[in-house]
Parts: structure tokens; sequence; C-alpha cells
């Protein structure tokens, strides 16, 4: 009797939490993650989906009802339905839904805190606990610090934009829950740069995410290493085992289709007693200014994700 080997995204969930980086309803549901995400790129995306369509028109419909500055009413009603689309995810998913601040705020640590306790507080107002949620701040220093005050009050974060050793150690001391290291677009700034790698192993994204696992666990770090931006399944499957890994649906479908062996690549070592210095605000900044690529990939980073959440005001302003 031939029996078929499972695919290789059934093995990769025997190796590392799976997580889904999509706001597609149908998508989640097929796929079944066990976190998935959402940011304003998504949430626009999700304009368009019928499954949101009450969603969206409830939004409205109040953000019409409302007096005062319109921008204000903008911003809110583009509140309403990110924590809306998030509400309606997280009954798809047994674990997180990550919801990113506004990018535009990337460098401000007061605002950063102040609208995630907001989400926090709208999330609870429709019935998700904040143990569902998962609050996504750009890694720039103010949201390091922003993670810090956030994770004491037990909202627990999601460091995004990861480029950097300092960078990922930063958000690991400030007791981050999670941080987004992101493999494909390391891999594009050195492509670009002239520097493609000879094979997976020597892929610089993969190189970085192994490093910042290997240190983390030494380190006896609790903050969870989630790999993020893949470019190619390959670089999915060099980093099995790492804590987890946030795919777009066209790649988990690859994986589900494929039936070949899939090996475990990353194991965590035994904690060490390590003695370090903690990252400051000058060490952090002086870092990342003798690192090109993490400098030139936060800056467009956060700069892509505040034009898209000013394409999701914009929409709203149109349909207003």
């Amino acid at each position: 009797m031939n029996t078929v080997s499972p695919s290789k995204l059934t093995q990769l969930r025997d190796l590392s939490v799976v997580v889904a980086d999509t706001g597609d309803y149908e998508a989640i549901k097929r796929l079944k993650p066990v976190d998935c995400t959402t940011n304003p790129t998504l949430v626009k995306k999700a304009l368009d989906l019928p499954v949101y369509a009450d969603l969206i028109e409830t939004a409205l419909a109040w953000g019409r009802e409302q007096s005062g500055e319109r921008e204000t009413i903008v911003h809110a009603v583009a509140d309403r339905l990110t924590v809306g689309v998030g509400t309606l995810l997280s009954t798809l998913v047994p674990g997180r839904v990550s919801t990113e601040v506004d990018a535009d705020q990337a460098h401000d640590t007061a605002a950063t805190v102040a609208k995630a306790r907001q989400f926090i507080a709208m999330y609870e107002a429709a019935g998700v606990p904040r143990s569902k949620v998962l609050i996504k701040i750009a890694a720039t220093w103010e949201g390091v610090e922003a993670a810090r005050v956030l994770q004491a009050e037990g909202i627990d974060c999601n460091l995004t934009l990861i480029f950097n050793p300092t960078q990922a150690l930063a958000c690991s001391e400030a007791g981050a829950f999670l941080i987004s290291p992101f493999v494909g677009r390391i891999l594009d700034w050195y492509v670009a740069h002239g520097q493609a790698p000879a094979d997976i192993d020597a892929d610089p994204g993969v190189v970085f995410v192994r490093g910042v696992y290997a240190e983390f666990k030494r380190r006896g770090s609790p903050t969870v290493v989630m790999g993020a931006s893949f470019r190619s399944t390959a670089q999915i499957e060099a980093l099995a085992g790492c804590d987890r890994l946030t795919i777009s649906p066209d790649l988990l479908e690859k994986l589900d289709a494929d039936h070949g062996a899939l090996s475990r690549k990353l194991v965590a070592g035994a904690a060490e007693a390590v003695s370090v210095t903690p990252i400051d605000a000058a060490r952090f900044a002086t870092d990342l200014a003798a690192d090109p690529m993490a400098t030139e990939k936060l800056a467009t980073g956060i700069d892509a994700f505040a034009k898209d959440l000013e394409a999701l005001r914009q929409t709203i302003r149109e349909r207003l």
C-alpha cells in the first residue's frame, strides 16, 4: 500500500509554530496557522473582501455620525477597522493576532504606548482578551522603549523590522514577547548590492536569524524569534526549528504541496551564565549607523508601513 508522506507544512508544524502573514480570512481558515497578523496593507486589501463587508459598512456608518475634525474621524475609523479585522481573525486562530501601531509614530515612544493601550482597550471591549493580541511595533530605539513600558503592563509586543543583532538584543533586553527578523529583505539588500549568496546556508537573512536564535538561547532569553519576510520555501526550510515562522499564503500552499523530507535546522543550545552590558540608546544608534543594510531597511520599512497606513486612510476618506 502506498502511503503519501506528510507535506512539508505538516512536518514544519512539528518543528516551529507556523504563523500566517496575511489578513485573508479564507486563507487563514484553509491553512489553519496558530497565529496571524494584520496591518494597514492587509486591512486595505480586506476592504474588498465580502467577509468584511458588514464590518466596513458599520465602521463607515459610525464615522458619518461623528462630529468634529474630519481627519480625527478618518483616523478613528481606520483604528476601528484594524481592530475589527483583528477581532474577526482572532476567531480563526488558537493563538494571537499581531496588530500594528501607526508606523508614522515609530520614533515617538509616548504616542506608540498610547496607541497600543488604545488598541488593547478596543480589543477587550470587543471581547478579545489581551492574551490573544500582539502589539506590532517598529524596532526603532523609541519602539524598544515603548515595548519596555508595555510589557511591564502585561501588553505583549511584536518588535518588527529587525535587521541588526544589537537591535534584536535590545528588544530582548526590553522584555519584548517576540521579534520579527526580516529574512527576505536582508537578502534583497545584498543581492541589490551584487552579493548574491552561493547557497542557502550563505543566505545573509538565514545566517542572521540563525545567529540571533543561537544568541537568544545562549542568554536564556524568553523572547520568541519569528522569522519573517520570506522569498522562497528554501529560506523557510533552512530555518525549520526556529520558534515561529510567519509565512505568506502562497508559500504556505507550496509547502503544503511538497511531500519531501524536512529536517530540523535550528536546535536550541543550553543557556549559559552570560555577562552582558545592557544596550543603551547610544550603542543602539552607533551599531545601527555602522550597518548600512539595517539603517536603510529599517527606514524604508517604516516608510512603506506609513504609506500603507496613509493609503488606508485615503480609502476611508473617499468612502466616508
